[in-house]
């Protein structure tokens, strides 16, 4: 056998640099690096060494980096990745977050952070985390709720079995997510006789895991004998590349659609079939339509609180659930009829299992009737004089008269995820929102991320200024490398979404408004300004209208831009209609009137829960 003497960091990066999809690309793109003393001496030497065969990006933040890394494989329908490496300690810790992002999102990335000596010599190192009692455990033990597959790397050989059991999982549509390979730092400049085969080129074959015979069957007979069945459409329509299947599979069957967020733009919302979004920021045609449902379809779904309106919006007496997923975790979730299965073969084969199938008349013109009101309450102001502050639903009819077919609309905590899944009207494929985990401060990085997956495309960033307070700095990295996305900041003066709640809750506005909290002197932040020192194009816009006109000048520019307006805190995405309740725990002791009612209230809609067939 045929050897060659490398350290193990120099073996992984050459490693993971064969490693090829079937269209000939690099499975794992590149490596965003932020170095320290427990990653830079061992992997950044093998890093520098192995050049533009495995790219290295420095990033500003090693979790905003990591978001870059998620939203690009997001944005590539899980087909390809990044890794991210940092040093041990808080480098490590602070990308635990987005870990978990990855791990809730069923995203890939490869998370190699440094980590103490293996040989133990000169404990404890610098930012070791000690346990009194398990002289294994280091700060990355962190990671092991939130990765897919965990492996910490104490002898060089060890990588000849980690590093192929790490793709298996990131290339398995069931298994998929974020690995994690603790990679010990003296171990990473240790040599060893590689055998010359391991760095051969591998090809990872994405699979499509096809149904079991009987349980296509018991679906099909569950469809067939529907009335008013809905289809449920999540994320895995899109990573399976079902959409055009599904808009054939709904059209052919009569039976309308709605949307979570992960699987809003699957179909067009110009779709006939397409009623727009489900659950507790849903559409009043999508929730109708779900309420009256007797079979619930759920493709690629996790079946998340907010779109199953913490599973009282599927009201019908004896509806049934079906739920078709390639992780039998999900399948069988609320007691659902699973059909284990990649999405575009399911709704192939139900086609043919159907046999001209096709569901009672359905009310389109509900949809119809709803996207009227949509148009109106997005609609620019008619009278903005005086102190008129827009909504955010206005801020998202500019944007939407401003974009193409091109565009993409991005954004993942705060108002604008519930007020863009219920307004947002996108060509197919014009959306990405990170929900699953609705973390803050993933906006920017991820704007970035979708870019650089589809540069062909234009991608609209909406962060609110809460979000854009907790992460901002890889703004500077897209400078840098040029890559030009467009950010609306909505600017309403603190964290008006969690404020509503605050208050739809019986609550009073307490530390969410800056005017609210216990501060000595309220914050006149310019954004403007800050964006600008990070070398963006930035301006504010004094209304709608300029708003709309400088969405469409960005477009020729070759960095970030970032447009900041101001808005309105006190108004959600709601007043259009639609919406549906949500089970935020209200206290069981009341002070007040207020608090009393909506007390009452929540323990009404508590007993509307179905909670099992």
């Amino acid at each position: 056998m045929e050897t060659i003497r490398l350290t193990a960091a120099q073996a992984m990066v050459r490693w993971l640099s064969v490693q090829m999809t079937e269209e000939g690309e690099r499975f794992i793109e590149g490596v965003w690096a932020i170095f320290g003393h427990g990653n830079v001496a061992g992997l950044g030497e093998a890093l520098q060494g192995i050049g533009k065969a495995l790219p290295t990006w420095r990033g500003q933040n090693e979790q905003t980096m990591a978001h870059t890394a998620i939203a690009y494989a997001k944005a590539k329908k899980r087909k390809r990745a990044h890794a991210v490496t940092s040093s041990i300690g808080p480098g490590a810790t602070n990308m635990v977050t987005a870990a978990a992002l990855a791990h809730v999102n069923r995203l890939p990335v490869l998370f190699i952070p440094g980590d103490v000596f293996a040989n133990r010599r000169p404990d404890p190192v610098l930012q070791q985390v000690e346990d009194f009692e398990d002289g294994t455990v280091s700060a990355n033990d962190c990671f092991r709720p939130v990765s897919r597959y965990f492996d910490r790397i104490m002898r060089p050989e060890q990588l000849l079995t980690a590093l192929p059991r790490a793709l298996r999982v990131m290339t398995d549509p069931a298994a998929c997510g974020p690995v994690t390979l603790a990679f010990c730092q003296d171990v990473q400049a240790e040599a060893y006789d590689w055998p010359e085969e391991f760095f051969e080129v591998k090809v990872w074959t994405i699979r499509r895991p096809e149904p079991d015979a009987r349980e296509l069957a018991h679906v099909a007979n569950l469809i067939k004998a529907g009335k008013n069945p809905v289809i449920l459409c999540g994320g895995g329509v899109i990573y399976s590349e079902a959409e055009k299947t599904l808009g054939e599979f709904a059209t052919r069957h009569g039976i309308p659609v709605v949307e979570t967020q992960a699987g809003k733009s699957a179909l067009a919302q110009a779709h006939p079939m397409n009623f727009g979004a489900a659950g507790v920021d849903g559409s009043a045609a999508a929730n109708a339509t779900c309420e009256r449902a007797d079979l619930v379809i759920g493709v690629g779904t996790r079946f998340q609180d907010f779109t199953t309106g913490s599973w009282a919006l599927f009201s019908q007496p004896g509806r049934k659930l079906v739920s078709i997923n390639v992780q039998p975790y999900d399948a069988g979730k609320h007691g659902a009829v699973g059909l284990v299965s990649d999405a575009r073969v399911a709704l192939e084969k139900l086609t043919v299992a159907l046999d001209g199938y096709r569901a009672s008349a359905f009310d389109a013109n509900a949809r119809i009737e709803w996207l009227k009101r949509v148009d109106a309450h997005c609609a620019a102001p008619v009278d903005a004089s005086g102190d008129y502050l827009p909504t955010d639903a206005q801020v998202i009819g500019a944007v939407q008269r401003a974009s193409t077919e091109k565009s993409i609309a991005m954004c993942a905590a705060g108002t604008m995820p519930g007020a863009l899944k219920l307004l947002w009207q996108p060509f197919q494929g014009g959306y990405h929102m990170e929900y699953g985990f609705s973390c803050m401060g993933y906006e920017l990085a991820g704007a970035m991320g979708v870019k650089l997956a589809l540069p062909e495309r234009e991608v609209i960033c909406f962060v609110g200024d809460g979000s854009y307070m907790m992460a901002n700095a890889e703004l500077a990295t897209a400078v840098m490398r040029r890559v030009p996305f467009t950010v609306v900041l909505t600017d309403n003066r603190g964290y008006g979404c969690i404020n509503r709640l605050q208050m739809g809750c019986g609550g009073e506005q307490f530390n969410n408004l800056y005017k609210d909290c216990n501060v000595e002197e309220q914050p006149e932040i310019d954004f403007v300004a800050h964006a600008a020192a990070m070398g963006v194009h930035a301006e504010k816009a004094k209304d709608i209208a300029d708003l709309e006109a400088k969405i469409a000048a960005a477009r020729d520019r070759n960095r970030p831009t970032v447009i900041v307006i101001d808005t309105d805190p006190m108004h959600g995405p709601g007043e259009a209609g639609g919406g549906h309740w949500w089970d935020v725990a209200v206290p069981e002791i009341t002070r007040n009137e207020k608090q009393e009612k909506a007390r009452a209230a929540y323990v009404q809609n508590l007993s509307q829960q179905n909670l099992v067939n």
